[in-house]
């Protein structure tokens, strides 16, 4: 018991200098310096959480949560600080220097801030006043005025650009023919920032030789390196198609009530309505009306469409979902209802189905015992569903077989939740859905809910990549 107690006060002892640690850095940071920090940050923080960020302690606290620091763990701190050349805080509160950072951030894979991130601030950094003037002049016509005020910084600039599609990891044109005009300098960041990114592509892109057996003439084929094109998915339509949410919140069992769940439907409606699907919410269904509203769906005519998107946050059991008169549907039976047969104005085009609830009541043990969330947590019981034998389907799981989901009766679902951050974060990258769903799976999979672990699944029959794109913004709006 001894022990025990001594190890106690020594973790506590540990967790207030950590706090006392972080105060005084923050109260040594800038309004600016917490602009750069945040926008460092925009791979593991979405935009509109950072929006809502005003004070270094409460962006502190944000990468607590995402763990991205901790006490005996500041590793991604001195990359920060670092980054925007606070090495006066490195020295004295860190007991770090340049040097050393700049040595662990040569080990690969230990640099969390990308190159892109980092390239982009110091473009940020190295214009004038009169150089951001000239670069919101020349994007009048693709980003709206009111986003161009005179006391709109660089870095928000750049914000705007990747919010309306003109600049992303693999395409910063648009930026380089700004940029040429009268900061020539800067723009050769950006194309030595392009040849670094060709170089590292080739050295990941591993050679193969294809022999030609009994055709000695073309045996230089062998030192081939034929590039496998890997095919998306057409999406030029406005909008892309429907993104129907049916949302069961009020049961007529009152304690099935699922608190928060109206907090999911907002913030799908918010990540689609940005995504140009035409979003639509049905609340509380009964278990026929559920069935009938999926059916009403795969009749309607999706020629003009791109995609098919469906949500469905309620309680169930396997393979089924509960209405709230409390009777079930079959899963299977809603997916079939858009199989190419059924909805031919679909076929080859690809349908998402993205179901919050419990597939079981068992839940995840944990190893780590200090929860992510408060107690107000509550589960969804609810399906296993498997994906008839149809291409272009996608279905994503809050859980795997047999376990429990778990929802905030204050924030909503952590797996709704974390999605909808993840395509906030991840879609202006140009990044594909499967891609964000493995981030999700991995953000989900190391929280620790009521002592417990919760771990998404993706089943998919998708045969080529889906790359939402986010919208390009006309100079239409005043």
């Amino acid at each position: 018991m001894p022990c025990s107690l001594e190890r106690s006060k020594s973790w506590c002892e540990m967790s207030t200098d950590f706090h006392k640690l972080l105060f005084d850095i923050s109260e040594s940071l800038a309004t600016s310096e917490l602009a750069a920090l945040k926008f460092l940050s925009l791979e593991y923080i979405s935009k509109w959480k950072l929006e809502g960020i005003r004070r270094p302690q409460d962006f502190f606290k944000v990468l607590q949560e995402k763990n991205m620091i901790e006490a005996g763990n500041l590793s991604y701190l001195k990359e920060l600080l670092f980054c925007i050349s606070r090495i006066d805080l490195l020295e004295t509160r860190l007991g770090s220097s340049r040097e050393e950072v700049e040595r662990e951030l040569q080990i690969p894979g230990r640099a969390k801030v990308s190159a892109y991130r980092q390239l982009l601030y110091r473009i940020a950094e190295d214009l004038a006043p009169e150089d951001v003037k000239n670069v919101k002049f020349l994007l009048q016509e693709q980003i709206p005025k009111k986003k161009l005020q005179d006391n709109a910084s660089m870095l928000e600039v750049l914000l705007e650009m990747e919010r309306n599609g003109l600049i992303k990891e693999n395409d910063l044109a648009v930026l380089k023919d700004i940029l040429k005009r009268f900061r020539a300098d800067v723009k050769k960041k950006i194309d030595i920032y392009e040849e670094k990114m060709k170089e590292s592509d080739s050295k990941e892109k591993l050679p193969y030789s294809v022999p030609v057996p009994g055709h000695p003439a073309r045996q230089g084929a062998e030192r081939a390196t034929p590039q496998l094109l890997v095919e998306t998915y057409k999406m030029k339509n406005n909008p892309h198609g429907y993104c129907v949410i049916l949302n069961n919140y009020i049961f007529q069992n009152p304690c099935e009530t699922r608190e928060g769940t109206v907090k999911d439907g907002n913030a799908v409606k918010r990540v689609f309505n940005w995504l140009q699907f035409e979003t639509v919410e049905h609340m509380d269904l009964e278990a026929k009306q559920i069935w009938a509203k999926v059916k009403e769906y795969s009749k309607k005519d999706h020629s003009n469409m791109d995609c098919f998107v469906c949500f469905i946050f309620s309680h169930g059991e396997k393979d089924k979902i509960k209405g709230t008169d409390g009777e079930f549907v079959n899963i299977k039976d809603l997916l079939y209802c858009f199989s190419g047969s059924n909805c031919p104005s679909l076929a080859g085009k690809p349908k998402l189905f993205f179901i919050q609830a419990c597939q079981g009541y068992v839940g995840h043990p944990a190893v780590l015992v200090e929860e992510d969330f408060s107690n107000h947590l509550e589960t969804d019981a609810v399906p296993l569903t498997s994906i008839p034998d149809r291409a272009d389907i996608l279905v994503g799981m809050a859980t795997v077989e047999d376990c429990e989901c778990y929802r905030s009766i204050e924030t909503g679902s952590v797996y709704i939740q974390c999605l909808c951050d993840k395509m906030e974060l991840l879609c202006p990258l140009g990044k594909d859905l499967i891609t964000i769903l493995t981030e999700v799976n991995k953000e989900v999979g190391r929280k620790v809910l009521k002592g417990r672990k919760q771990m998404p699944k993706i089943t998919s029959t998708l045969r080529k990549q889906l790359i939402l794109p986010i919208p390009q913004r006309q100079s239409t709006e005043k």
